[in-house]
């Protein structure tokens, strides 16, 4: 089955509680897996609208425990297991979403830690591998101090998903040689040490040079101020491809994939902690489903 990234979701704040986006998470599916990441409010009901089963979900991840990153995430996880009546995959998340801190509450209820067969809470710069995907756990800078950003290496391309950070250079360091960069941009103007704004994600992509770079979790004033024309500027700024998401983006990421894939040859280091997933998806029949009213890229 072809690979595809699919966003249920393209905003934060005021854009989802004005109802003008969701923050529901992106999907990626390859090499038969479904990666769901980050569901946050709408989860649910736009993989419903975009033609996703969560049941299908290899794998669950969670940057962190904020509403717009968790909130639909046991749900999630009974749908994933029939309410714990099949448990299955894993649960990869900050440890904030599991255990809280002094100013969070766990997110993750007791009854739903039953129902995965795995819960990992990485630190930045863990490895982990689920068959032969490559997933990283990417240091961040942000109020919720324990948050991860993730890379993942897999047969076909790199993908790195910022989730909310704020920008220094370490951070977009690690970003290094994606295909595919996807960044959290929630504002046009603001300087703000723990999210990145549109100056700091041109930044980004000039130092990375991705082959397509996609700007996501957008506030109401920039959702108001037209991302479409937002990316046009960033593209004349990178000369890098540069979209900015909406609620149904369907990315084919074959398309932005280096010809060459040495350097995935270092997978499943001794460092990292291997998964293999006795599950896979289901057959291409019923994972396929009539895509016709999302956009493609």
């Amino acid at each position: 089955m072809e690979s595809r990234i699919i966003f249920l979701g393209s905003g934060t704040g005021g854009a989802v509680s004005q109802q003008e986006r969701s923050s529901g998470g992106i999907i990626i599916q390859t090499q038969g897996y479904q990666f769901f990441i980050d569901p946050g409010v709408g989860a649910l009901a736009k993989s419903r609208q975009f033609g996703i089963n969560p049941r299908y979900t290899t794998a669950l991840l969670v940057s962190h425990a904020h509403l717009h990153h968790s909130n639909d995430a046991n749900a999630v996880i009974s749908s994933m297991t029939h309410d714990g009546l099949d448990p299955k995959g894993v649960l990869i998340s900050n440890k904030t979403f599991v255990r809280g801190n002094e100013e969070i509450n766990p997110v993750l209820s007791k009854f739903h830690q039953k129902c995965v067969e795995r819960i990992i809470t990485p630190e930045a710069g863990q490895k982990i591998g689920i068959e032969n995907i490559e997933v990283h756990a990417l240091k961040t800078q942000h109020s919720d101090p324990d948050t991860v950003g993730f890379k993942f290496f897999t047969r076909d391309f790199i993908l790195s998903y910022s989730s909310d950070t704020g920008y220094t250079k370490e951070i977009a360091d690690q970003y290094a040689q994606s295909d595919i960069l996807i960044l959290n941009v929630p504002t046009n103007d603001k300087e703000d040490p723990f999210n990145l704004n549109v100056a700091d994600a041109v930044k980004i992509i000039k130092r990375i040079q991705p082959r397509l770079a996609i700007l996501t979790h957008f506030g109401i004033k920039l959702v108001n101020q037209d991302p479409l024309v937002i990316a046009r500027e960033v593209n004349k700024e990178t000369a890098i491809q540069v979209v900015c998401a909406k609620d149904g983006l369907l990315v084919s990421p074959q398309s932005y994939a280096a010809e060459l894939k040495q350097k995935t040859l270092n997978l499943y280091s001794t460092e990292e902690e291997q998964i293999h997933i006795q599950e896979h998806n289901p057959d291409s029949e019923k994972a396929s489903q009539d895509k016709s009213d999302l956009p493609f890229l």
